[in-house]
Parts: C-alpha cells; structure tokens; sequence
C-alpha cells in the first residue's frame, strides 16, 4: 500500500533547473559574504606570484644588462625608471589578479567582494608588519610612524620630479591592486557559473 497521500501526487515535481536555480539563489543569499579565509589564501597567492614575477623579471633584466644584479626584485625598478614602474605595476596586478581568483574560486559566490578581501588584507597585515617593525625593531620594514605620517619637509610630500613620481606609484599600486583582485575575484566566480549553466542544461 502506498503512504503517499492522494493530494501530493498531483502537484508537480519540480524540474532539476528550478531546483538548482533556487538551490543557487538560496545559497548566494546565505554564502554571499566576504570569506576572510578564502580571502587570506588568495593573499598568500597574490604574494607569492608578486616575489615569482619580481624575481624573474629581475633576473632577465639583470641577464640582458639593463639593471644590476640585486637581492630586492622591487628595487630594481626604480633603476629602469617609468619603465621599471610599468613593469612593477603590471607584476603586482597580475599577482592580484591571481590572488582574487584564488578568493574567488574558494568562496564562489561574490568575487568582487572576495576580491576587496584580498585588498583589505594586505592594508591590514602591512599595519601589522609596521606595529611589529615599530615595537621590536627585529623586523625589516617601515616603521608606524612612516607609514601613517604624510611628512611636510622631505619625502613624498617635498615636492619635485621624484617625489611626485614617488607618489604617483604609491597610490598607482594601491589602485592597481584593488581593481587586480576584484578582477580575479569576479573571474573565479565565473567559473562556478559556468559550472552552474552546465548542471541546468547539459551541453
């Protein structure tokens, strides 16, 4: 004997496209948030590929004689001029990007938001490194009060070619990190995506 009641029969069975898409949106609507683990990891990543790109950029320019050999890949752009700055740019969006695909592709839903994550944890870690730099002294880096001052004589705010220039790279890498881990971000997510329409309607 069947336990199903008669009235249950006749309501219609949802179809696998509906069930995922409200499967999806449900889950967007709880799993939506930033994912600071996820985001943390696509640090590391962005971090990694940054001083992987810094180095062999270095060493290719080192080999075709256009800086010298030196044990900091970053500070070998300064040497190269606005080149050197294009190039460092480029490296640090690149590794951002990776690092906000990685954010993206663990959390899923809301790459952007993943991405911002990234952004957010590298300000706050470099606040960290400067208090740890301050405090003990044992920690390679600049100190608090050099990161949080805006100097009124010397430094970025003199004035001149170099300060300017100086500047103008400084808030370039915070723009260019932003929008590189947003991107990647936005580029995980897609992926899942994908993998959604091919479960609504296989190809």
């Amino acid at each position: 004997m069947s336990t199903v009641p008669e009235a249950e029969r006749t309501q219609p069975f949802p179809t696998f496209k509906d069930a995922r898409t409200h499967l999806t949106s449900q889950q967007a609507r709880r799993l939506g948030g930033i994912r600071w683990g996820s985001a943390f990891f696509g640090w590391v990543t962005a971090m990694g590929m940054v001083g992987l790109l810094s180095a062999l950029v270095t060493a290719g320019a080192a080999a075709l004689g256009l800086v010298s050999p030196t044990p900091d890949p970053v500070a070998a752009a300064p040497a190269m001029g606005v080149a050197g700055a294009a190039v460092l740019l480029v490296i640090i969006f690149v590794g951002f990007y990776s690092g906000g695909y990685v954010a993206g592709r663990m959390a899923r839903f809301a790459g952007a938001r993943q991405g911002v994550a990234v952004w957010l944890w590298t300000l706050f870690l470099a606040v960290i490194g400067a208090v740890i730099a301050t405090v003990t002294g044992v920690v390679s880096g600049p100190q608090l009060d050099e990161l949080v001052r805006l100097p009124m004589s010397g430094g970025l705010m003199s004035g001149g070619v170099l300060s300017a220039g100086a500047a103008a790279l400084a808030v370039g890498v915070l723009v260019v990190t932003l929008v590189g881990a947003v991107l990647g971000g936005l580029g995980g997510m897609r992926y899942h995506r994908k993998v959604d329409r091919d479960l609504v309607v296989p190809g």
